[in-house]
């Protein structure tokens, strides 16, 4: 059958009406054509087939603050809350508040900080029961609700700076961070580093 086959091909290549010369050529360009095939065929069957990458789990962090609070709260202490947490969700977190506690110098709806402590008061009591307001001088101040007096009570603040304070609020508008007290005229960085840790705002 193979001899059939070579005689037949043997047959058609000798009946070409071409020169010797274009036979050659001719056979020549079929070579190339069957190694170029060959050549693809082969590196088509060898390649590495590649691996999908595979995605990385990324793992979700929740950011968290930790805030002190402390005073006429039901359980005092230290408390893990997520990022941008309000004043209101601290307290809640310590339990609430104790009966007759006063947040009038507290904003409950401000964002809390990492670090910052929150500090309740409890209302003091006059003698006939009630409650009223008094001069605060071992606890936090609040810039944005202290008086003078309790402004005296700083470290490095007298009368003059007291009133410089509680002048430049009226002004200006309420504090936005304890830092901008020392926009008020002869408190200084020395002076601030006095008291800066008793100041809330």
């Amino acid at each position: 059958m193979e001899n059939q086959y070579l005689e037949k091909a043997h047959n058609w290549w000798s009946d070409l009406h071409y020169s010797s010369t274009q036979k050659r050529a001719l056979a020549l360009v079929a070579l190339l054509v069957l190694l170029i095939s060959g050549l693809f065929v082969a590196r088509g069957a060898s390649q590495e087939v590649v691996a999908a990458p595979i995605a990385l789990e990324v793992q979700e962090i929740t950011q968290e603050i930790i805030v002190d609070v402390a005073g006429a709260v039901i359980t005092p202490g230290v408390y893990s809350l997520p990022l941008n947490s309000r004043v209101v969700e601290a307290i809640k977190a310590a339990g609430g508040l104790k009966k007759g506690a006063d947040t009038s110098d507290i904003n409950q709806a401000r964002i809390l900080k990492d670090g910052e402590q929150i500090y309740v008061f409890a209302a003091a009591t006059s003698s006939g029961g009630m409650a009223k307001r008094v001069v605060r001088k071992n606890g936090p101040v609040m810039i944005n609700r202290a008086t003078v007096k309790e402004f005296e009570a700083l470290d490095g603040i007298g009368p003059v700076l007291a009133n410089r304070i509680v002048a430049y609020r009226k002004i200006n508008g309420p504090f936005t961070a304890i830092e901008d007290v020392m926009k008020v005229s002869g408190i200084g960085a020395g002076t601030f580093a006095k008291f800066k840790e008793k100041l809330r705002v």
